[in-house]
């Protein structure tokens, strides 16, 4: 089992799953709960129930608490605690395990992925689709961190083994075929968009606008979005190897010619101060690209030292859930008979 903490859920016919991990969000959950309340009636209209998965990642304010409280007052709500901050995608990862849903969507709890999206979704999964992902069209971000993005999803692209499409996140949904093989998957750094694509399957990308973050701060600084981009790089491409093997060959090129150069000087060119010029170029040099590849070098071997360990890609300390009551339909905002915890 990929994940011994915590055995997957069976399967609910008729049933969505909406995983939505988040991290110190007390400031936006109310309205994100709020507007996912009010798709009620347009997935009524597709046959479907629904299930508000929300993966607390180790939070530090009054998201756990808050979380908890949505759960007591909406039997549709359940709360998966993990033991600590284990990071965006290991939260994804988790939520994508717990899922009892016959689909499952996955969206950031912060509303720049519209819920109002979610039809869209639907009905290309009602067409034969098995996965559903998002492009985003337009992005309400800074210059520069639209810039970094546009830059490593082109990156990404061009170097990946497999063709992973241009700006999209996490942001989709997955027929439950897909979800039981990303949870078949035994790799413990995961960057779940590039293991959506692996996987194969009848996919198709679905443009929309996305939209600027509601409320709070963002979780994801900008040192981890540069991880979660090395993640992406280094997990899907050998490329960076390569690399190394070109750089050492380049290298070695150049050291020729500087040694052509400074025995010309030797024997031709009389005037010219010997040594500390030749000498100082060559040691800059080969110790910029001994640097380089040993700093690529390690990131593969530490990626290997992880998937060795076999450490879980995540530690469940709870389930908050309640069971519906017997005999019933689910309804929004109904009091549970008692309330569940594992």
């Amino acid at each position: 089992m990929t994940h011994p903490t915590h055995e997957p859920a069976v399967p609910v016919s008729g049933l969505l799953s909406v995983v939505l991990p988040c991290h110190n969000e007390q400031q936006v959950l109310p309205a994100t709960y709020d507007r996912l309340s009010l798709m009620t009636v347009a997935l009524a209209e597709w046959g479907l129930d629904y299930e508000l998965l929300i993966v607390n990642d180790g939070s530090t304010d009054d998201t756990p608490e808050m979380l908890d409280r949505f759960a007591a007052a909406d039997v549709r709500v359940r709360v998966v605690h993990l033991a600590r901050n284990f990071g965006h995608q290991a939260a994804v990862s988790a939520g994508l395990l717990v899922a009892r849903g016959e689909v499952v969507a996955i969206m950031d709890a912060d509303l720049q992925d519209p819920p109002e999206v979610l039809p869209a979704f639907l009905a290309k999964w009602r067409e034969g689709y098995q996965v559903v992902y998002a492009i985003r069209r337009n992005r309400k971000e800074g210059l520069l961190k639209r810039g970094a993005y546009w830059t490593f999803y082109r990156l990404l692209n061009a170097i990946s083994e497999i063709s992973i499409p241009l700006d999209s996140g996490d942001f989709c949904l997955l027929d439950r075929s897909a979800v039981n093989l990303l949870n078949s998957l035994p790799e413990r750094q995961r960057f779940v968009r590039g293991l959506r694509t692996w996987i194969g399957l009848k996919q198709i990308g679905v443009e929309y606008d996305r939209d600027a973050r509601q409320a709070g701060r963002p979780s994801y600084t900008a040192s981890k979005l540069v991880r979660l981009a090395v993640d992406g790089l280094v997990s899907f491409s050998n490329v960076p190897l390569k690399l190394v093997t070109r750089l050492g060959i380049l290298s070695l090129f150049a050291s020729f010619c500087m040694g052509l150069w400074v025995l010309y000087a030797f024997l031709y060119d009389a005037e010219t101060l010997r040594g500390w010029t030749s000498t100082a170029c060559l040691i800059l040099f080969m110790g910029s690209v001994q640097m380089i590849s040993l700093g690529i070098i390690g990131e593969y071997l530490s990626r290997i030292f992880v998937e060795v360990k076999g450490r879980p890609t995540f530690l469940i300390a709870r389930v908050t859930q309640h069971e519906p009551p017997r005999g019933g339909q689910i309804e929004v905002g109904a009091r549970p008979r008692r309330e569940a915890t594992r």
